[in-house]
Parts: C-alpha cells; sequence; structure tokens
C-alpha cells in the first residue's frame, strides 16, 4: 500500500580520511515516494511540473536531465535477475526547488511483498555533468538488513580531492520511518565516510515552507556548500587530480 509522498528533512555527515582533514555535517532536505503510483502532493509539490518544490522523472534514471526514470530502473534490477524478489521500487532524492536540481546522490529502493529491502541503486552524479551508479545486492538476493554490509569498486569521479580508485562499503536502514544510508570510502590511506539520516514524515505545505526558511535554494545551497568545502580542501593543501572520461557502463557492482 502507497504511503504517499514522504519528507526527510535530514542530516548528512562527510569526514574525510588521510592527512588532510576536513569533516561537515549540514541539513539536507528528501522526498521519498513510489513513482509507479500517482500520488497527489501538497498544493506546493509537483510532478513533473513547475512548482516551488517538484520532482521530475528526467532528472533520474539516466543521464542528468535525459532520465526515464522508474522505466530505467526496472530495467536495471531486471537485468541483474532482481525482477523476481523486487515488486516495489521507491526514490529517494532531493526535489527540485524553484526549478533547479543536483543530486551528488539519490537511490532506488528495491523492496519485496513483505517489504524487505533487496537492492539499492545509489545514483551518483558529479558537479561536471556525469553520473555513474552502483547496484547493491546479495549475491543470493536475500533481504538487505540493517546491520549487513555491500561492497563495490569505486570507478566513478566524484570529487578532485578524492582519488578514483578503492573501494565502497554501503550500508541502509530503511526500516519503519527511519532513512539511514551509511558510506565508507577507503583508497589506501585516504577515503571519507558518507552519512545520510533521518525520519520519513509526510509531505506537507508547511514541511516545504519550512524546509525553504531553514535551507533556503535547495540545491542551489547543496552547490554553494560543495564548492565552500572544496575551496577549504584546497586552502588546506589537498591534491587536485583532473577528471578523467566517466565509465562507459552507466552501471556497475
Amino acid at each position: 500500500m502507497s504511503r504517499g509522498i514522504d519528507h526527510i528533512a535530514g542530516v548528512t555527515f562527510h569526514g574525510r580520511k588521510g592527512a588532510v582533514d576536513n569533516a561537515f555535517r549540514y541539513g539536507v532536505d528528501y522526498v521519498l515516494f513510489d513513482p509507479s503510483e500517482d500520488v497527489a502532493g501538497p498544493a506546493l509539490f509537483s510532478r513533473n511540473g513547475r512548482n516551488l518544490v517538484s520532482l521530475h522523472d528526467r532528472d533520474h534514471g539516466g543521464a542528468p536531465k535525459d532520465g526515464v526514470g522508474l522505466p530505467w530502473a526496472r530495467e536495471v534490477f531486471a537485468a541483474h535477475g532482481l525482477d523476481a524478489v523486487v515488486t516495489r521500487i521507491e526514490l529517494l532524492a532531493q526535489p527540485r526547488v524553484l526549478g533547479h536540481v543536483f543530486n551528488p546522490v539519490s537511490f532506488w529502493l528495491g523492496f519485496d511483498t513483505d517489504g524487505g529491502l533487496r537492492a539499492v541503486i545509489p545514483e551518483v552524479s558529479n558537479t561536471y555533468g556525469d553520473r555513474h551508479s552502483y547496484l547493491c545486492a546479495h549475491d543470493d538476493m536475500r533481504v538487505i538488513a540493517p546491520s549487513d554490509t555491500l561492497s563495490a569498486q569505486k570507478i566513478f569521479y566524484v570529487s578532485p580531492f578524492q582519488p578514483v580508485e578503492g573501494d565502497y562499503t554501503f550500508r541502509f536502514d530503511f526500516t519503519g520511518d527511519k532513512v539511514g544510508v551509511w558510506i565508507d570510502y577507503n583508497a589506501g590511506n585516504n577515503g571519507l565516510l558518507a552519512t545520510l539520516t533521518g525520519k520519513r514524515r509526510p509531505l506537507t505545505n508547511l514541511s516545504i515552507l519550512k524546509a525553504c526558511l531553514r535551507r533556503p535554494f535547495g540545491s542551489r545551497r547543496v552547490l554553494g556548500l560543495i564548492h565552500w568545502q572544496a575551496f577549504k580542501l584546497w586552502w588546506k593543501g589537498a591534491s587536485f587530480r583532473t577528471r578523467p572520461e566517466p565509465p562507459a557502463e552507466e552501471v556497475s557492482r
């Protein structure tokens, strides 16, 4: 049964590993919903339309602003044999605010008929307009418990201050009203711990207005904070790495 559209007024933490220390914690707003259903949101939210806050299918499931949304996620799960267990898909993403969007990472969540989490597709975008996705699932397709960890080789350039090589370890908790994502990136003596935590609550006009007042400009603010942290790393002497060509494959695991 659909829960409608939920709002996660969450907190993201990034802590850098290695010789150059840097860490930050910011509030961030996500929406979580089943894109297969035509759910009605509050007056200040629209799907595939103009509004104060909106979410567009073309922002996900493919190249940025040229995606196809839910059919893409279904194809990815099917290509890896997960369509046998994934019966419901939800999308966790930052929405557009006044038409602008940038999602450093959004998540396609694959659930079974009993509500068990079977697979996750973190959809990662960088500020250069590139995107790559990682498929996270157990080899035997069993339910992903909150204590389980899943690994993937990093092959996508995200930050000029981090190498491309190394490995990600993911952990997910979407039980009840919890939203929890932990991404531990390790590359020798370098790396990063990134987290997203919060509680899912129904998206309302009041929650939208509060978010816009507390965290104005949505993803414009996110981009500003990304560049501010990049300046801090440059100032601290972190090594700068030029951007390589993005990987040819759209999804890896």
